[in-house]
């Protein structure tokens, strides 16, 4: 059964992230659309971005991860926004890089408007976002401040280097799964960087810092791993993949199987990917031994997670970080 047919704890829990969100993400659109922009096309860009704007898991994190540490993420509005902000960029940038025209049934602006005009979009978010970071960050502690700062270049620098790894890969049905695990690894770093934001803007101690930052990494990985998985249930995403990108990790790891890697090679081949493609990939990829281990090794993730939890003092958010690490193999298993 397809993950985005069925669910239960994880529904849940996007519902949580949407909410704890919201207004960062609000006062981010009222940031962004304040802005002089003289060229048209840009200024439709941005509404047309904007009026669909769901960026709302690494926000919803960022609020987790400070009220985990006794914060209220209410009065750290204006740094949800930032974060809002430079996941946009990324977003609209990352379109660029893959050829995206379509995503989730709608056109991309790099779809609808053209690659320049998305780069410029990207590069706008990016700027509006460090400016507001500099505004919201003024009257912090040069200390505090300093750590904010270095995380997000620590991680944008971290998920540069990955894309460029990445782009490496595109094209190739023959990348060894170890390989994307590492990059996959390294892509993580942005959950890492929301949760470890939240701690420190909450005035989380050292020792609760690092925790979020390492359950971060943990959540980013899981995360990505499900995104991956879902995206072999998806026609429309895998034949996007297929035919600008990389094949999902999924699907590199059963092609260590010799005898599914020739069914692999010979579905990925056809010219157009039918419903009937997708069904027989899926029953071929959870067949393989080497998928299995895959969720192994997810579930140690998981194990990893629920040793870090009870660290955290608030009863509520220890609730919801087990539920989300869980919910990662929801459906899969």
């Amino acid at each position: 059964m397809s993950p985005r047919k069925h669910k239960k704890t994880s529904e849940m829990l996007l519902e949580n992230l949407k909410k704890r969100s919201k207004k960062g993400l609000e006062f981010a659109r009222r940031t962004i659309l304040t802005e002089k922009i003289e060229c048209k096309k840009i200024r439709e860009a941005l509404e047309y971005y904007t009026s669909n704007w769901e960026i709302f898991t690494h926000l919803g994190l960022f609020s987790i991860a400070c009220e985990a540490v006794g914060g209220n993420p209410d009065k750290a509005v204006e740094i949800q926004a930032v974060i809002a902000m430079i996941a946009a960029a990324l977003d609209v940038h990352d379109d660029v890089i893959d050829k995206s025209d379509i995503k989730h049934g709608r056109p991309t602006v790099f779809g609808k408007f053209g690659q320049d005009m998305a780069l410029l979009l990207g590069n706008a978010f990016l700027v509006s976002g460090f400016t507001l970071l500099n505004r919201s960050t003024a009257k912090f502690p040069r200390e505090k401040r300093g750590e904010i700062f270095q995380t997000l270049k620590k991680s944008l620098f971290e998920l540069g280097v990955a894309h460029a790894l990445e782009l490496n890969l595109k094209e190739r049905i023959d990348v060894a799964a170890e390989e994307y695990m590492q990059i996959l690894n390294m892509k993580a770093t942005s959950v890492e960087a929301d949760m470890r934001i939240g701690a420190i803007i909450g005035g989380g101690t050292n020792s609760e810092v690092q925790v979020l930052t390492r359950y971060g990494r943990i959540l980013g990985i899981l995360a990505t791993l499900r995104e991956e998985f879902i995206d072999i249930f998806e026609i429309e995403e895998l034949s996007q993949r297929i035919q600008n990108e990389y094949v999902p990790i999924p699907v590199l790891f059963a092609m260590h199987d010799k005898n599914s890697e020739k069914r692999i090679r010979k579905l990925l081949a056809r010219k157009h990917v039918t419903n009937k493609d997708v069904d027989e990939l899926l029953d071929i990829v959870f067949e393989a031994k080497s998928v299995r281990e895959l969720k192994k090794m997810m579930n140690y993730l998981i194990e990893e997670s629920t040793h870090l939890i009870p660290r955290i003092k608030n009863v509520k958010i220890r609730t919801i970080l087990g539920k989300l690490a869980v919910s990662a193999l929801e459906d899969l298993q």
